[in-house]
């Protein structure tokens, strides 16, 4: 009975800067949104996720209440702090992944200035969703190995991430714990091979290796890297040849990211501060002038534009333009 009495109180002081009006109408969204996100809770992690709900809430109605290049939003994610989402999605292990000459060279003349891939014929497989894993360099991986292998033969296949997050660790990859495409694509070139997703399928947590020689689907004959910093030559890769991989630093507010161009005065841009890889799908600008990326993550399509984002381009936004790769094709 203390234990209850003493539980209740420390429940009544975390909400007693709400108002009662608050409370009721901040309850009511929550509710709602657990309906929407098939969250279930026992009484205790209830108001314990209810108060970081709150302030999720606050911030996204503080954020789009200024003026803004983006928008903020509910999404699957509202329920956590960012010390904790951190911990789920992001890359955990440090990374260093500056290359101070690439391999890309560019090519002279001008650009067109507006390329989507997705408008392309079937080069661009659908959004996947990485789940309670640190994994997203393996989407950023394979969405780049798949659209590659399409333009190049004509055949979209989904690959394996799952083979990534087993096999690839002497390529400095963690599984879950992350990793970065241009290591993946050199276990992919020396291993001789990555499977389809179908024959090895994702499961988003770390296991023993099971990779079959015989059902390799895709591979690389050579991994490029492009010139740390050179946001350019990224730009000339996405136009003239294929979508990018690319790494860039995560921070709170990109957590809650809805719609419209994501540009941050709080994040890092050099390399060793990444924690998120994703694929450049394309680029554009707004009316207004500003340019971006068009880019696919891999927190499925209910976070963001369906699944993907747009970030401002060429500011080296959070570090894009440190760690940028993409595979020739083996055939």
């Amino acid at each position: 009975m203390a234990l209850c009495v003493v539980w209740l109180i420390s429940t009544v002081f975390s909400l007693v800067h709400l108002t009662p009006l608050d409370l009721s109408k901040e309850e009511y969204g929550f509710k709602q949104w657990m309906s929407q996100h098939n969250k279930v809770y026992d009484i205790e992690e209830y108001y314990h996720r209810l108060h970081i709900f709150t302030e999720n809430r606050r911030e996204i109605d503080h954020h789009n209440a200024g003026n803004h290049s983006f928008t903020m939003g509910l999404n699957q994610f509202s329920d956590m702090t960012f010390e904790e989402f951190r911990k789920l999605f992001l890359l955990t292990e440090p990374q260093n992944c500056s290359v101070t000459t690439g391999g890309h060279v560019n090519r002279a003349g001008s650009y067109p200035e507006f390329v989507d891939w997705r408008m392309k014929d079937n080069v661009v497989t659908p959004v996947k969703n990485q789940g309670f894993c640190g994994s997203c360099w393996t989407f950023s991986t394979t969405g780049c190995l798949e659209s590659v292998n399409a333009i190049v033969t004509g055949k979209l296949i989904p690959l394996s991430e799952q083979q990534l997050i087993d096999c690839a660790r002497d390529f400095n990859n963690y599984g879950c714990m992350g990793g970065l495409p241009s290591q993946a694509f050199e276990y992919i070139k020396y291993n001789k091979g990555l499977m389809k997703e179908e024959d090895y399928p994702y499961k988003g947590h770390d296991d023993s290796c099971h990779f079959d020689p015989a059902l390799a689907a895709a591979f690389v004959l050579d991994v490029v890297n492009i010139t740390s910093y050179d946001e350019k030559a990224m730009v000339d890769a996405v136009a003239r040849l294929n979508p990018v991989s690319f790494a860039f630093q995560v921070t709170s507010d990109f957590k809650h990211y809805k719609e419209g161009v994501y540009t941050s005065t709080h994040c890092k841009n050099t390399a060793d501060m990444v924690n998120h890889a994703v694929l450049a799908v394309g680029y554009g600008a707004e009316e207004s002038g500003m340019p971006y990326w068009i880019v696919k993550n891999s927190w499925g399509t209910a976070w963001g534009m369906d699944g993907y984002f747009l970030i401002e381009r060429g500011k080296n936004m959070c570090g894009l333009a440190a760690c940028s790769s993409y595979p020739l094709l083996l055939v």
